[in-house]
């Protein structure tokens, strides 16, 4: 499965997002109760955020997912860990369907972390779900993460979790 990325318009895409973050399978995205405009302003600062980007990911020229990414030194994990050069935090949704497809939601976020090892300078995948998403958890491991310990951010009580590209290439074979 091939998947394109384009970075998120947050004028432009705001009203699919909310559709996508407010689903009841969105439910770890912590966004269930925001309206059309509480997104598109999420988005909007994430644009203008040096340190945070956001992008959909695209099949057959049809947006099917979100990635974010963002350097953990400067945004949501300050404080609660030590970055390493070459650390970047990664959080993804795929878009909800009425037709899953087996193995989808895998080749997203493998997709996702071939797309974020492309940059010679990224060493290391840091990722932050909540305890309870054991769906993530499983699935995170799949592609090479170890969870490290568990860490208290101020909306949540999450798993911080490391990849490198090495146990990226040996989880997937995919090489980086």
């Amino acid at each position: 499965m091939t998947f394109t990325f384009r970075s998120v318009d947050p004028l432009k895409d705001g009203e699919l997002l909310h559709s996508w973050v407010t689903h009841p399978k969105a439910s770890f995205w912590m966004m269930q109760d925001a309206k059309p405009e509480d997104v598109e302003r999420v988005y909007r600062e994430i644009a203008a955020d040096e340190h945070h980007h956001a992008y959909l990911g695209l099949h057959d020229g049809e947006p099917v997912f979100l990635m974010e990414k963002y350097d953990p030194a400067h945004r949501e994990l300050v404080g609660l860990y030590e970055p390493r050069p070459g650390d970047v935090g990664m959080h993804f949704l795929v878009a909800p369907t009425d037709t899953p497809v087996h193995g989808f939601t895998r080749a997203v976020i493998t997709a996702v972390m071939a797309h974020l090892f492309e940059d010679a300078a990224v060493r290391r995948v840091v990722v932050e779900p909540d305890v309870g998403n054991k769906a993530v958890h499983a699935l995170n491991e799949t592609v090479g993460f170890v969870p490290e310990r568990e860490i208290q951010k101020p909306e949540k009580r999450a798993l911080l979790s490391f990849c490198t590209r090495e146990r990226f290439a040996a989880a997937t074979g995919v090489a980086v």
